[in-house]
């Protein structure tokens, strides 16, 4: 494994004539990407969401999220899995878990390797809030949040909060007996501009991690139901070191 590299420099976002920051699609965005794939393939990316080990980050008695995480370099003609290292985010932007590497496991290679990733990644730098010359990088996350009736889970426990990146997408992948998961943005001084509540797979939030503040309220398990499972595939978009 190679040592940690400290959170890449992200260029801050011009001025002039910027779209607004967040962009919010519908799941038919992916799915029709998606569907240019040999049968089977979206399937198999989503059931990968089985597969996460638990996040040895928490601090917690009773593991509530399960986690995967690898750095891509974005080729025109393919993505290039890069030295697996430990996440870092800076205390600014995480009071919780900023200022210490956080490893977590790497995707699994049939996920790394396989189509649906790549048309994921490159749909959505297609559509990112602002210029995207030099997005030549990303980092994936695959998480899973679980709540049970003893249990809250916690998408985001450290609140209202950056990510240290220039662009992030967050997709849902699976949301299973669950309440609660509003996804909220804010602007610079705090202001909330936009609230959804993601439910269909596939559909997605695309921010601009300089120009807003992000946070997800907990989830816990939907009336009737023991346990909740709400699956999310975050993708950082920065420029790449040389």
């Amino acid at each position: 494994m190679s040592a940690s590299p400290r959170a890449p420099e992200r260029p801050e976002a011009p001025a002039a004539q910027l779209p607004p920051p967040f962009a919010h699609f519908p799941a038919e965005l992916l799915t029709e990407a998606l569907r240019a794939l040999p049968a089977g393939e979206a399937a198999r990316f989503s059931d990968s969401w089985d597969d996460l080990p638990a996040d040895p980050h928490l601090g917690a008695g009773t593991p509530y999220r399960f986690r995967r995480y690898s750095r891509f370099r974005i080729h025109p003609d393919r993505l290039e899995r890069l030295p697996h290292v430990a996440f870092f985010q800076d205390r600014a932007v995480n009071k919780v878990n900023g200022g210490v590497d956080r490893l977590f496991a790497p995707l699994a290679d049939a996920v790394a390797a396989g189509p649906a990733l790549e048309t994921v990644v490159r749909a959505l730098r297609e559509r990112l809030p602002g210029p995207r010359d030099g997005m030549d990088a990303c980092g994936v996350h695959q998480i899973r949040v679980v709540a049970t009736r003893d249990a809250v889970g916690h998408p985001a426990p450290e609140g209202v909060h950056q990510d240290g990146h220039c662009y992030v997408a967050q997709v849902l992948i699976r949301r299973e007996n669950v309440e609660g998961a509003d996804s909220r943005l804010y602007d610079l001084d705090r202001v909330p501009v936009h609230e959804a509540l993601l439910t269909t797979p596939f559909e997605t939030i695309v921010l601009d991690d300089r120009r807003v503040f992000h946070g997800v309220t907990p989830i816990r398990p939907a009336a009737g139901a023991g346990r909740g499972v709400r699956d999310m595939l975050l993708v950082d978009y920065f420029p790449a070191r040389s």
